[in-house]
């Protein structure tokens, strides 16, 4: 585990918050895909207990995000190539549907909160803070889906996301291709102020595929 500054955890929402920290470093790479968790050095650095500590990680195996083995401890969940590639097209598919679906039946109302996201995201682009924007890309993303009316995609599209949570962080990596992600939102935008669905699901796959080109080198490495 690389050395990272962790902060103390206050006693409110005292789960949500582990669960928080421990994901933002594995999202961030502190803590790396395939090393063991070491439970006693979080458990000091966190300042919680180990029950609430262990409650956190049984909610991150929920989400994909590591692998617990009893009797032999957590550790972070390493995705193959093959399964990055496969969950990204599913996912690319996914939100094409969904923007077809939230065009035709979304509230006005819905629109502009999705609207509102993306210029607090532009705004994080802007100061250059990565983990914040990354955070409300995700809530981006998640919203779409659940603006359309259909749980089932919403509910698939959680899932997937959450698996690739670390996956979709490295994609930004550099400049250029923050920069070119940052692009296809905007045309994201464009499409939803117009209500222009198959702009939208065109849009959306695109930067699905594209963020499967962004990552493929790091994830191909480091099988």
């Amino acid at each position: 585990m690389h050395s990272t500054p962790i902060r103390t955890i206050a006693k409110r929402s005292l789960h949500d918050q582990a669960v928080e920290q421990i994901r933002d470093l594995i999202i961030e790479g502190h803590l790396e895909p395939g090393h063991r968790i070491d439970e006693a050095v979080l458990i000091v650095k966190l300042g919680i207990s180990r029950t609430p500590f262990r409650e956190a990680l049984r909610t991150l195996a929920a989400e994909g995000l590591i692998e617990i083995r009893p009797s032999r401890g957590s550790v972070v969940r390493k995705l193959s190539a093959d399964e990055v590639r496969g969950m990204l097209e599913l996912q690319a598919h996914l939100e094409a549907f969904a923007g077809r679906l939230a065009c035709a039946r979304a509230s006005d109302a819905e629109i502009d909160e999705l609207l509102e996201i993306h210029d607090r995201m532009m705004a994080l682009y802007e100061a250059r803070d990565r983990l914040p924007y990354y955070k409300l890309n995700q809530a981006f993303h998640t919203r779409l889906s659940e603006i359309t009316g259909n749980e089932a995609l919403a509910e698939t599209q959680r899932s997937l996301q959450a698996r690739l949570k670390r996956i979709r962080f490295i994609g930004n990596r550099q400049e250029d291709f923050w920069q070119a992600a940052v692009e296809e939102h905007a045309e994201m935008a464009e499409a939803l102020r117009a209500r222009d669905g198959e702009r939208l699901a065109e849009t959306m796959e695109r930067h699905l595929t594209n963020t499967w080109d962004r990552v493929r080198n790091v994830v191909t490495s480091d099988d």
